[in-house]
């Protein structure tokens, strides 16, 4: 791996490290990423994506993942109304639907095709619940947060050329003047 690509995947792994430093997550969690490889790359979202650089990303990001029990949900790209690729085991804990499609670099990004072919039991699903995420690049993870989102900005704000945003998500507060929070 060149130089560039290590400092993807090194700048990857320090701005998920951030996230889960200032919010850490139970073993089991979802983690959702998002990421545009083409403005990772200095590029417009969807006009030059790069295998290269979503191996990076997942390399980082997994490593982060797996060292703290997190399963990791890597968001496709908009020609697969944003799917998620996640490990099977994390499909069945869940019980998420499995649907049948395979991204690639041209249909489903190049964050998900990395996350296909490294995950040792690939599925992909069209909705999850996640407890936190980061965005590279712009790519609307939102959707797949639990409600209620929190936003944090890691003081790793670029990967490559692309801004990043992350968020955790907190139980909803109810009630009324009466209810006590912790």
């Amino acid at each position: 791996m060149n130089e560039a690509l290590q400092k993807i995947e090194s700048e990857t792994a320090a701005a998920i490290q951030e996230l889960l430093e200032a919010h850490p997550l139970d073993e089991g969690s979802v983690l959702v990423i998002g990421c545009s490889s083409s403005e990772v790359g200095g590029g417009a979202i969807g006009s030059a994506s790069s295998a290269e650089i979503g191996q990076a990303v997942f390399a980082g990001a997994s490593r982060i993942a797996r060292s703290r029990g997190i399963f990791l949900a890597a968001q496709c790209c908009e020609h697969l109304n944003r799917a998620l690729v996640i490990e099977e085991a994390c499909r069945r804990a869940f019980g998420y639907e499995r649907v049948s499609v395979v991204p690639w670099l041209k249909g489903g990004g190049a964050l998900a095709t990395a996350a296909y072919s490294a995950f040792k039991n690939p599925a992909v699903v069209e909705h999850i619940r996640a407890d936190a995420g980061i965005d590279i690049g712009g790519t609307l993870i939102g959707m797949h947060i639990r409600e209620v989102a929190v936003p944090f900005r890691p003081k790793t704000a670029r990967i490559g050329s692309a801004a990043v945003t992350a968020a955790w998500s907190r139980p909803k507060l109810i009630g009324g003047s009466r209810a006590r929070y912790e």
